[in-house]
């Protein structure tokens, strides 16, 4: 059972939202065991009910930028900031207006910190897994660079503050701000203003319904309804009284929800673990005379990338790479039979179901050397815990998609025997 968050901030950010005409729906803040922060429904809800509708009013986008003091200037600065840059701006500019700021019953519930990669310690983001390790890297160099590319836009508010820009607009404030627009904007397409840039508009940041937790396995439909003016979500599945409610950020596997959202979802059923190149290659002879003309073809045919152990075993995909670099020599001309999917010969298949299964075999002991590092880092570094606790998630959930992956390879390989 919850208990319900009685909080000042959330009775502060409720007479806020009333304010802007929102009115209550059924939904309260609320504590959960294991999700945290969440929105209980007081009364049982059935598929196709409305679970919020937030009136424009309460909606923060670019719009609410232009009409704030910081308009004129973002009107007047070229070359255009872009439209995230302008959130990223109001929101660092509230938050140091303290007391003075309209939007302060919202900021006070926001996030103090953010578990996104970019705010990982170095030592965390090394035991991260592949793909992920690296686009967590690009994401710091993407925040880095949009912090250096804007030092000069934010010199020019200087007249609006009393304090230095540069004090107020720093590094740590910027990546609060594009953490907090990375991982609680929902999707709102605005019409292109010549004062921006041309990346798309599409932010807007919804105070109380950014309080709904994601769970895989909910259905919902969400928009924009113009003829009430109001950002709505239906839900598609029945709830219990005093459950929490929760929407779905997508179909998004375990890696992309870490990278975009900074949380991982146990027993995730869109999560897959990735199969490098590199790891893929190890397990083929290396004076293989057809080596280079198979790695030519995968990788002219997009067969390197998204290779994948799922719940229900290999993908597809791993599978047909696997069987194209396992073609003999006499096989080899019946490569494009093979990325159809054929069978080319037995021999072929069961090569193929070996390999996967010491791929699998690596990884898991990959997966569990990096687990005996985390839990030996958890003792010796107590300010990094949560963020470990974070990567140990996401390992575990790996672990167990791996197990599961070889016991599947194991009943194959029995069966093909």
């Amino acid at each position: 059972m919850p208990w319900p968050s009685c909080k000042l901030e959330y009775i502060k950010l409720k007479k806020w939202l009333k304010d802007r005409g929102f009115e209550d729906s059924n939904l309260r803040p609320a504590q959960f065991w294991d999700t945290g922060r969440g929105l209980m429904t007081t009364k049982a809800l059935q598929a196709g009910d409305l679970i919020i509708s937030l009136p424009q009013k309460c909606l923060l986008t670019t719009g609410t930028v232009l009409s704030s003091c910081l308009g004129e200037y973002i009107m007047k600065w070229k070359p255009p900031v872009s439209p995230l840059i302008a959130l990223c701006t109001f929101l660092i500019a509230e938050k140091h207006a303290g007391e003075k700021s309209l939007w302060k019953p919202y900021l006070d519930v926001l996030p103090k910190t953010y578990t996104c990669p970019v705010c990982l310690e170095h030592d965390v983001v090394s035991l991260l897994p592949e793909p992920l390790r690296k686009k967590a890297q690009e994401q710091r160099t993407t925040v880095h660079e949009l912090y250096m590319s804007s030092k000069a836009f934010f010199s020019s508010l200087q007249p609006l503050f009393a304090e230095n820009t540069g004090t107020i607009f720093n590094y740590s404030a910027l990546e609060w701000a594009w953490c907090t627009i990375n991982t609680r904007t929902i999707y709102m397409k605005h019409s292109q203003r010549e004062c921006f840039s041309l990346e798309p508009d599409v932010y807007a940041l919804a105070p109380y319904l950014d309080l709904l937790n994601h769970s895989p396995n909910v259905q919902v439909k969400a928009a924009f309804n113009e003829q009430t003016r109001s950002y709505e979500i239906w839900t598609n599945s029945q709830h219990k009284k005093y459950e929490e409610v929760f929407i779905c950020y997508g179909p998004h596997d375990n890696q992309r929800l870490l990278l975009e959202y900074g949380f991982v979802a146990i027993d995730n059923p869109h999560s897959s673990v990735y199969v490098s190149s590199d790891t893929l290659l190890q397990y083929f002879p290396p004076l293989d005379k057809q080596r280079k003309a198979k790695l030519s073809i995968l990788k002219d045919h997009d067969f390197l990338e998204n290779l994948t152990f799922g719940w229900d075993g290999p993908s597809w995909r791993l599978l047909t790479a696997l069987k194209l670099l396992s073609l003999g020599a006499d096989e080899f001309t019946c490569w494009r039979r093979t990325l159809l999917g054929d069978v080319i010969s037995a021999r072929n298949e069961q090569q193929t179901l070996n390999i996967a299964a010491k791929i699998c075999h690596f990884l898991i002991e990959e997966t569990q050397h990096v687990l005996l590092q985390i839990s030996q880092l958890k003792r010796s570094k107590e300010n990094l815990k949560n963020h470990l606790a974070l990567v140990e998630a996401l390992r575990l959930e790996d672990l167990k998609i791996l197990q599961k992956s070889a016991e599947i390879l194991c009943n194959l390989n029995m069966a093909t025997a």
